[in-house]
């Protein structure tokens, strides 16, 4: 199946089972806004507090935050957001479609890569298991030509990102024929810069209103609290501030369902070293990162590093987390050494002193930063794509048949147990809810007697839900129930009284946090 078909499948999959929405739907939605539903909100949960814990409770060196989302306006003017948080963007003039001529680009360069795997994939066919992959890679002359192709787009794109040449990012678009997806037609006009801040006002009268943003992210929240969180904590160097909130950008050109909003939530780390440490630091955080999220198990060849091509003016190393999405790998964690900028800034533009005293070096500085950050979003979305499974399994009659079945990890499920009573009748929806009672106090359960019990699988299947408890009449007369396994629909019959303890082994965060040490 094509991939784009998957992802349709995948947007169809989240509003028909209760995971995202679009937000406002009744009234025709809103652009690039969704709510997430009953089960969207667990696992949304989930995940934040996967990553929470294992940065609080996992680093005794890293506490948390909850800033403001309103700032006083001079905030966005020290960190550069006002004058220079800008998207490059070009518009199809028989379209009127606008788009990032940025990831034009890169799209563009995404279709040489594709070009090579397909060759690639091609030659595995016909040689077998004889085939040298790197060698054809090497040797192929339509693969080397692709890459060369590729390689010079890569220089020229590098160079205009660097130098801030807006006329030769369209040059590039216009050389290499790159026509709008609605139209078809390369009627480009120039590219424009436009700043993705929301502003509103904030005050009774017109006259007296202060303009005021709502935060493109949530990082500069920790570093106007530096000095609050270091002395009242009485921290030490080297030391993090994690906090998870929500971010708006007025993204022109919002798509691919959650992957990019205008509403969104970061989950961010900023940890604070001294300086000349810093990319000793950005190292072992870039190894941390990845490791958290290969611990998950939905395919450690999956993951890649990214390499900015191009700096912020602020930073000295960057690198991007991205996973393999059904539309190419994309971005979906960000690790940079932001270097002294951040505090030297909010320094400069408060007249506050922002230092810190190192007692070992007998020295005040402004510490340098390295930062990690993820769009839970896009980490949401990660996840349902890597879980997404449609598969053929045995049926009735020896016949088989087809069932569709999100395959989470256990530990970041909405639903950890479904209880379901074989009949509606003889005690077995009271001894089904005596169950759900009992758990339900170490983790989310659901009970469900509507349907045929096949049914009743498949729908727990489509929710992730990894375990399946089947209370029938010799459960009331031995106390034992009929545990099924999401991934492998395997049964077997255990006690009551075991339940507990065999479903908890599987959903704790204990065994991913140990995979990670």
């Amino acid at each position: 199946m094509a991939q784009e078909d998957v992802f349709k499948k995948l947007v169809a999959h989240c509003k028909e089972y209760g995971f995202v929405f679009q937000s406002s739907e009744i009234y025709d939605g809103l652009g690039a806004v969704y709510d997430y539903g009953q089960n969207g909100v667990e696992l949304k949960n989930n995940i934040k507090k996967y990553w929470w814990d294992s940065m609080v409770l996992l680093n005794d060196n890293v506490v948390g935050l909850d800033s403001a989302i309103f700032m006083h306006p001079t905030v966005w003017k020290a960190s550069g957001h006002v004058d220079a948080f800008n998207d490059p963007l070009i518009d199809n003039k028989d379209s009127k479609k606008r788009y990032r001529a940025d990831v034009l680009i890169e799209d563009l360069m995404a279709k040489y890569d594709a070009k090579v795997d397909k060759e690639v994939e091609k030659a595995a066919k016909r040689f077998g298991e004889s085939f040298d992959e790197a060698m054809f890679r090497e040797t192929n002359p339509r693969v080397q030509e692709n890459l060369a192709k590729k390689d010079e787009i890569h220089q020229r794109f590098v160079k205009a990102l660097n130098d801030n040449d807006l006329a030769e990012l369209r040059q590039i678009i216009i050389d290499y024929e790159v026509v709008c997806p609605i139209s078809g037609t390369k009627n480009w006009t120039d590219v424009r810069q436009f700043n993705l801040m929301f502003a509103t006002e904030m005050g009774s009268t017109a006259d007296g209103a202060l303009k005021v943003y709502l935060r493109p992210e949530t990082a500069q929240g920790i570093f106007v609290n530096f000095l609050n969180v270091q002395k009242t904590g009485r921290m030490k160097l080297p030391f993090g501030i994690a906090q998870i909130g929500k971010a708006f950008r007025n993204e022109i050109v919002a798509r691919q369902f959650i992957f990019r909003m205008r509403e969104f939530e970061q989950m961010e780390m900023q940890f604070f070293v001294a300086p000349g440490e810093e990319l000793n630091w950005f190292e072992k955080w870039k190894e941390t990162r990845m490791k958290w999220h290969k611990a998950l198990g939905l395919g450690d060849h999956k993951y890649r590093f990214h390499d900015h091509d191009k700096l912020a003016h602020y930073a000295n190393a960057a690198t991007d987390i991205e996973y393999e999405m059904p539309f190419g790998f994309k971005e979906v964690e960000g690790i940079h050494s932001r270097t002294d900028f951040d505090l030297s800034q909010h320094q400069q533009f408060s007249g506050k002193k922002i230092s810190y005293f190192d007692p070992e070096r007998n020295e005040s500085y402004v510490p340098y930063v390295v930062e990690t950050s993820i769009g839970v979003d896009r980490m949401f979305l990660s996840i349902l794509a890597g879980s997404y499974c449609e598969e053929e399994v045995p049926g009735k009659d020896g016949k088989t048949e087809s069932r569709v079945v999100l395959k989470l990890p256990p530990v970041l499920a909405p639903v950890k147990l479904a209880v379901l009573p074989l009949v509606k009748k003889d005690g077995l929806p009271e001894l089904a809810r005596s169950i759900v009672d009992d758990l339900k106090f170490h983790f989310n359960c659901q009970y469900d007697e509507k349907d045929s019990i096949g049914k009743r699988y498949r729908r727990q299947d489509a929710v992730g839900t990894p375990f399946c408890v089947t209370i029938d009449h010799q459960s009331a007369e031995d106390q034992t129930v009929t545990i099924r396994h999401r991934d492998t629909m395997a049964q077997e019959r255990v006690k009551i009284a075991d339940l507990k303890g065999l479903i908890m082994e599987k959903v704790s965060m204990t065994e991913l946090f140990k995979k990670m040490q």
